[in-house]
């Protein structure tokens, strides 16, 4: 699926290995060491706490970087802990002051620091977390970050509102959340204005006895269900499958078949599947905002991506008329109907492609929404979105930090920091469904329905699970599946 993993998205380690260093402010600190005493669990322990840290944080202490005015030595600064220490952003130490636009903080991958007073976040990488791992007790002077660019289906948990309502900040595909990563897979407006291939290539191409429509995929199995809807649309119009999934046509080399070369990009596989018309690109899972590279290749390519994922998708397109959206049709049949159509007439199909045209971009809000992003994808120039959500929960628990202190401060009369809450919208996928017919109509021993919708429903238990273990002060983890129990005969006896 990905260049550096089956899971990961472009945030993974080989792009924060190369972006890191765009950041500027960061450099590289000693990180060996024991970390020093634990908070206490009352709600004032982040201040009540003692002991110095130790060596893994105070080989930190003479650098002082040059991104703001903070005056504060190392050993004085909150502490960011990557709880996911795969995606820690700074290389090759494990420790690092990052100078961020309010306020300096150390980030640390080390979890020696994970019930220091001084750690007041732990950040999370959505395709990693597990309920039955979390790290308990939860201290109160701590806040989690969730950071999720990834498809929903690595996670249901975070789909349901006991799952997301764990999270204080969160860095994810939908536009809601406190750092939206919605447009991770379009490099820049340029991207959408490439020249298309000529239509006169394309019909030459179909003269050869090739499709009109191309489908690529190798991830079969996944909560969409596009096979079962492709598998439709096959009997009504050539579809050409060149992946393992209804795998129907073989790819003209070798060469083309690795799944690196698509996965970056490269020229020659460009260049071959730019000849077809229409790609079907269908995510692997449906939810608001999430789009991924199955829809701005081939814009970026000129071809008319036939298109079922993020249920608000025209939100973010350059025109009215640039994707042609499966759900329009009532079937699969008349959608095949609809594009032997546009095949069989140029100049109705060149109107999907007329946002290419000088001044054809005419959404303000994805023109503004690029202009306004702070991070880069492939770009040296500009820092990654790890490294910027980072610096966002920096930024937060330093006001938070102010914030208590003036409230301590003035016994009480100015109010305690309210706290903060990630919102259902901020993932909020919805329930997997069939991608053709309707569920009942499915058999009992349909592997789909076994996999997803089973996945979907036991992430909910889960969710109510870690989150009655918070509320009990819980600090033994093997006690997760006690109460996974409870909640299982609670809705037995229910029902």
């Amino acid at each position: 699926m990905r260049g550096c993993g089956a899971r990961r998205g472009p945030g993974c380690l080989w792009l924060a290995l190369a972006l890191a260093l765009a950041w500027g402010a960061p450099r590289v600190l000693a990180a060996e060491g024991e970390a020093g005493g634990e908070a206490p669990c009352g709600a004032e322990g982040w201040a009540q706490a003692a002991g110095p840290p130790g060596p893994v944080l105070a080989a930190a202490a003479s650098y002082r970087g040059p991104g703001n005015n903070d005056t504060r030595g190392n050993k004085a600064l909150p502490i960011v802990l990557w709880w996911s220490g795969s995606l820690f952003p700074h290389f090759p130490g494990d420790t690092e002051r990052i100078d961020c636009p309010r306020g300096s903080c150390l980030a640390t991958r080390s979890r020696r620091v994970a019930r220091h007073r001084r750690t007041k976040a732990l950040i999370f990488y959505g395709t990693d977390f597990r309920a039955y791992e979390a790290p308990l007790p939860r201290l109160p002077h701590q806040t989690w970050a969730l950071f999720h660019e990834e498809s929903p289906m690595n996670n249901y948990l975070l789909s349901h509102p006991p799952g997301i309502r764990l999270f204080n900040y969160t860095a994810t595909f939908r536009r809601e959340s406190d750092y939206p990563l919605t447009l991770q897979w379009l490099p820049s407006i340029a991207y959408l204005r490439g020249p298309p291939l000529a239509l006169a290539q394309k019909d030459a191409w179909r003269r050869r006895g090739y499709g009109p429509v191309l489908y690529m995929q190798s991830h079969c199995d996944v909560p969409s269900d596009r096979d079962r809807y492709v598998r439709e649309l096959m009997k009504y119009i050539q579809v050409d499958s060149y992946g393992k999934c209804l795998h129907n046509r073989e790819l003209p080399s070798e060469r083309l078949k690795d799944t690196s070369t698509a996965t970056t990009e490269d020229s020659e596989f460009m260049a071959f599947i730019a000849r077809y018309k229409f790609h079907l690109a269908l995510e692997n899972a449906i939810c608001n905002d999430y789009m991924t590279e199955k829809l701005w290749r081939p814009m970026h390519l000129g071809a008319v991506p036939v298109y079922r994922g993020s249920p608000a998708v025209r939100d973010w397109m350059p025109n009215n008329l640039s994707i042609i959206l499966i759900d329009d049709f009532e079937s699969p049949q008349e959608l095949a109907k609809y594009l032997h159509f546009l095949d069989e007439n140029g100049e109705e199909y060149m109107k999907y492609l007329e946002y290419k045209n000088p001044g054809g971009i005419k959404n303000q809000f994805l023109l503004e929404t690029l202009e306004r992003r702070e991070w880069g994808v492939n770009d040296m120039t500009l820092p990654n979105y790890l490294n910027g959500f980072e610096c966002f929960v920096c930024d937060r628990e330093n006001a938070r930090i102010k914030e208590e202190q003036e409230h301590k401060k003035s016994r009480g009369k100015v109010p305690a920091p309210r706290p903060r809450v990630a919102h259902f919208q901020h993932m909020g996928c919805p329930m997997p469904t069939p991608g053709f017919g309707n569920v009942e109509d499915l058999s009992g021993g349909d592997s789909w329905k076994e996999m997803w919708l089973q996945d979907y429903w036991q992430s909910l238990d889960q969710g109510e699970a870690l989150t009655a273990m918070i509320h009990q002060n819980e600090s033994h983890q093997g006690r997760f599946w006690d109460y996974m129990h409870e909640i299982f005969l609670k809705r037995t006896r229910q029902h």
